[in-house]
């Protein structure tokens, strides 16, 4: 899986009004916990911390702090600002090389569907998927192969099996599906009359 780095700077625990200043200075507060860890709080550049949120890959994250300590950590939970869309609070989870890390990660379409070939609609239902495995075996991407899905059927995360990595999304979570479309109604029925 793809490193990217961030650079922090630790700040102290405070009260909304030390928060709201932080923010007024272009810098996003965040928490990095994990791994049997005190928790660090620091801060990160709004500007920096957009290469992180606002893609549709997934990273592991190279946290160098102002304090000279360096993390492994995945992104856990952004807190968004309901009207302006700005991330108000990241919470990042510190990973190690000895535990398989969580993480969720883009699903990749390869295929033509046999479905689409006779003129039905794809539709993917989940851009991402929850998956496990050890920080040296994460995948970029997950491949989900579409070639055999037919009109009127689906590939859910059950039916999808890797090496190394194990699927944590609900199995019954549906990936894609073929729909029938107007168009292929009205020739069946005409092949039928």
């Amino acid at each position: 899986m793809k490193h990217i780095e961030l650079k922090g700077l630790i700040r102290e625990a405070g009260n909304k009004a030390v928060v709201k200043a932080i923010r007024k200075e272009g810098l996003v507060p965040c928490n990095l916990y994990g791994l049997g860890m005190e928790n660090v709080l620091f801060t990160v550049s709004a500007k920096d911390l957009k290469s992180v949120t606002h893609t549709p890959n997934s990273y592991i994250i190279d946290l160098e702090l102002s304090d000279g300590k360096k993390y492994q950590a995945v992104l856990h939970e952004i807190q968004w600002h309901p009207v302006t869309d700005e991330a108000l609070h990241v919470d990042f989870l510190a990973v190690s090389s000895e535990k398989p890390v969580v993480i969720d990660v883009p699903v990749k379409i390869t295929g033509h569907s046999e479905g689409v070939k006779l003129g039905g609609k794809l539709l993917v239902s989940s851009r991402k998927l929850r998956i496990s495995a050890m920080l040296d075996k994460l995948p970029d991407d997950i491949e989900v192969d579409i070639t055999s899905l037919k009109i009127g059927k689906q590939i859910v995360a059950g039916d999808l099996h890797y090496d190394n990595v194990t699927i944590v999304s609900p199995k019954a979570t549906i990936i894609c599906s073929v729909r029938a479309t107007r168009a292929t109604t009205q020739a069946a029925a005409a092949q039928n009359a």
